[in-house]
């Protein structure tokens, strides 16, 4: 069985980015290009590999007229 496409932390959805870092270096890294994004971020370890969780809250949706 692989790992949960989302988990809820601190009553809050993450969805996986898909996938695996080897090292916490590496997933590091992508976290923060992530959070420079304005995403919410949760790193989680399972079997030896790191996975990254993100979310992101809009925070403005614009309606266009037709």
């Amino acid at each position: 069985m692989g790992p949960n496409l989302s988990i809820v932390h601190d009553a809050k959805k993450f969805l996986w980015d898909g996938c695996f870092y080897a090292t916490r270096e590496e997933v590091s890294a992508v976290e923060r290009d992530y959070q420079k994004n304005n995403f919410e971020v949760c790193v989680a370890e399972e079997e030896g590999k790191f996975l990254l969780y993100s979310r992101r809250v809009v925070k403005e949706v614009v309606v266009t007229a037709q």
